[in-house]
């Protein structure tokens, strides 16, 4: 299916007016001298990319800004749009924030409750939330024509964030508790059954007060949706039916692949990409909360699955089969994110390789590559220095070959950063959100298997 590279289009022409950025930024190529220890840079690592969700938030909501460019050039009215999904991840690294000492338990309660009481009042369509809002309103931004309501999986990737903060506040103070409390009836109110179309066996991405379905995008994996599809099954109030899980998502057992790459398994069909896997944000986006160590079907093994996409990814890259100046085992990482011709799904193969590495790709697999993840860590600290490094930590892509190196975050990227780096070094958020009790009702429904 076709689907998941036709919204990557959509996406782009909308981010077309991104991208003239070949020559913001010429290389640097200032090296950092000092040494510094693994720990201490996983550290500062996290801190410069928390800031994004932190320094770097739209001021009124407090919710995460769909990009920040350093250069101050956006699309016409795009400085104070937000994101949804990338919310859901800077919730998750204001968590960190806490537990790491970049910021008080106090002041991250008060940032978060401005987030909560914001998205209490802002548009939602059947209890979901649309792709982006603006900021000073809370009222929805189009993310494409027709895309103008709910967005179940960018709603999916909130809640995911949403629930490991109930559960950090849950037994905490009365203010906290009540924090949480407004949570869970946000939580409750997402009509996850609305969006299967009056029944039927698969969950549909879109739907619009005026134009109905008509996006008509069947989520069918495999891809970066599965905590949709988790997330549906686990609500209290309005699940959906395991059949939308095995007849839409795995397509009847249609997603499962026999195909491997570099003697890795592929394990599941990835879609459009089917001979290398795909884009790594794949491995990332539904694993902040959920714990792929701890969950496996009929399917496959999640970790496994992560790992293997990983290390082909990386493979790739060492090999450097098109010939990308720069790439190496050290230098790596293909997932979506910015590129000299706009927003690309960038990934193993001649069609999806365009020569830009995206650091969000090496540095969110920490938990699936340790040794691979730590080397790029390094690399791109060390030797590519502040070229690619800001305040919010590394720039959202770069590509050596091209001479290009934009001064330019998104939040989609950053923020898996921050939550993987921690899920590796202390499993933060996967214990929270595994800790939810919906979660495991829901993983059983579908026919998982939890490890305690």
């Amino acid at each position: 299916m076709k689907k998941i590279l036709i919204l990557f289009l959509l996406t782009g022409l909308f981010w077309s007016s991104c991208k003239n950025t070949r020559n913001l930024s010429p290389a640097v190529n200032h090296k950092v001298e000092t040494r510094i220890t693994d720990d201490s840079l996983l550290t500062l690592t996290e801190y410069r990319t928390f800031q994004y969700f932190w320094d770097g938030a739209e001021p009124i909501s407090g919710m995460a800004r769909e990009r920040y460019h350093v250069d101050g050039i956006y699309p016409e009215n795009d400085m104070n749009v937000v994101t949804t999904g990338g919310t859901g991840f800077g919730l998750m690294a204001i968590l960190v924030g806490i537990e790491r000492g970049f910021i008080t338990r106090l002041e991250a309660f008060e940032r978060l409750k401005r987030i909560v009481d914001f998205l209490e009042t802002s548009d939602r369509f059947h209890g979901a939330w649309p792709h982006w809002l603006y900021g000073e309103t809370g009222r929805v931004k189009p993310f494409s024509p027709k895309d103008n309501g709910a967005d179940i999986v960018e709603t999916a990737y909130l809640i995911q964030g949403l629930l490991t903060v109930r559960e950090y506040f849950k037994t905490g103070t009365v203010e906290e508790k009540t924090l949480a409390g407004k949570i869970d009836r946000l939580w409750r109110e997402v009509e996850w059954d609305w969006f299967t179309r009056s029944g039927e066996p698969v969950i549909y991405w879109h739907w619009s007060p005026n134009f109905g379905w008509e996006m008509n995008f069947p989520i069918e994996g495999y891809n970066e949706c599965l905590i949709t599809y988790v997330l549906a099954a686990s609500s209290p109030t309005h699940p959906i039916d395991a059949a939308a899980y095995h007849k839409g998502w795995a397509r009847s057992g249609g997603m499962v692949s026999t195909n491997q790459m570099y003697g890795h398994p592929l394990i599941l069909k990835y879609n459009y990409a089917e001979e290398y896997g795909g884009p790594l944000f794949w491995a990332h986006y539904s694993y902040l909360g959920l714990n792929p160590g701890k969950v496996s079907d009929k399917y496959a093994d999640y970790l496994e699955l992560n790992r293997n996409l990983a290390l082909i990814n990386w493979q790739w890259c060492k090999e450097n089969p098109l010939g990308h100046p720069g790439y190496s085992d050290s230098c790596w990482g293909l997932t979506a994110g910015y590129s000299p011709i706009g927003y690309a799904a960038h990934a193993p193969g001649e069609k999806n390789d365009l020569g830009v590495i995206t650091p969000s790709a090496a540095l969110s697999s920490f938990p699936y590559t340790p040794e691979e993840s730590m080397k790029a860590l390094r690399y791109f600290y060390q030797e590519l220095g502040d070229s690619i490094w800001g305040k919010y930590g590394f720039y959202d892509g770069f590509s050596i070959g091209k001479n290009w190196y934009p001064q330019r975050y998104l939040a989609i990227d950053q923020g898996p950063i921050v939550v993987m780096i921690e899920n590796y070094r202390s499993a933060l958020l996967w214990n929270l959100f595994m800790a939810s009790p919906e979660i495991r009702t829901g993983l059983e429904r579908l026919g998982f298997t939890v490890k305690d």
